[in-house]
C-alpha cells in the first residue's frame, strides 16, 4: 500500500527543508500533501512562495508521516497552529512517524512533550529550547522510535532519504541514492 505523508508549511518556513523531502519522498513513490498553515500560498524564509496542496485546517486523511521543516519564523508560525497540535498528537498516539528539521524540533515538538524520554537534534542554538526530558545529540539525522530530527538545510537530504528509509525500507533509500547520485 502506497504510504502517504504530509508536510506542513508557515510562513517564514526553510525552503531546502520543504522542498528536498517532498521532491525525494515523490521520486520513492510515495504520496505526498503539502499543507498550508492558515492558506494555500506560504512563502518561505528567503521569498520563494509556495501553493500548497490545500490548508492544515481543511486536512482529513490519516497520514503515515507529518514533516516538519524549519525555518524561522516558520517554525514559531507552525507552533501556533493548534490544528498542527492536535494532528501531532494524534499522531504520536498511533505511533505514526513524526518528523522535524531545523528549529521545528525545539520550538514545534518539545513544547507539546512529543520528544520527551527521547534522543532528538536540532539547529544549532536551539538546544536548551529541548528542554530537560529530552536527550540532546548533535548528529545529523536522529531517529528514536518513530521519531526522526535533524540539524538544518545542509542536512536535507540526509533527512529525507532516513524519511524514506522510515517509510519503504533501505532498499528503497539504495536505489534513490544511486539514482539521483547522492554517494558517488
Amino acid at each position: 500500500m502506497r504510504k502517504t505523508a504530509l508536510v506542513v508549511l508557515a510562513d517564514g518556513f526553510e525552503e531546502i527543508e520543504a522542498v528536498t523531502p517532498i521532491d525525494v519522498l515523490r521520486r520513492a513513490g510515495m504520496e505526498v500533501i503539502v499543507a498550508g498553515v492558515g492558506q494555500r500560498e506560504v512563502t518561505g524564509a528567503h521569498g520563494i512562495t509556495v501553493e500548497t496542496d490545500l490548508m492544515l485546517e481543511q486536512y482529513q486523511g490519516h497520514p503515515d508521516a507529518v514533516i516538519l521543516p524549519g525555518g524561522m519564523p516558520g517554525a514559531l508560525n507552525l507552533k501556533k497552529s493548534q490544528s498542527l497540535e492536535v494532528l501531532l498528537e494524534k499522531m504520536q498516539k498511533e505511533k505514526k512517524l513524526i518528523a522535524a528539521i531545523c528549529a521545528s524540533p525545539a520550538v514545534v515538538l518539545a513544547p507539546i512533550g512529543i520528544l520527551d524520554g527521547k534522543r532528538a537534534t536540532c539547529y544549532p542554538g536551539f538546544e536548551g529550547q529541548l528542554g530537560p526530558r529530552v536527550k540532546f545529540v548533535s548528529e545529523r539525522v536522529v531517529v528514536d522510535g518513530c521519531v526522526v530530527t535533524s540539524r538544518g538545510p545542509g542536512t536535507a537530504m540526509e533527512f529525507a532519504l532516513e524519511l524514506v528509509s522510515q517509510l519503504a525500507g533501505p532498499e528503497a533509500v539504495e536505489k534513490l541514492s544511486q539514482s539521483m547520485v547522492v554517494n558517488n
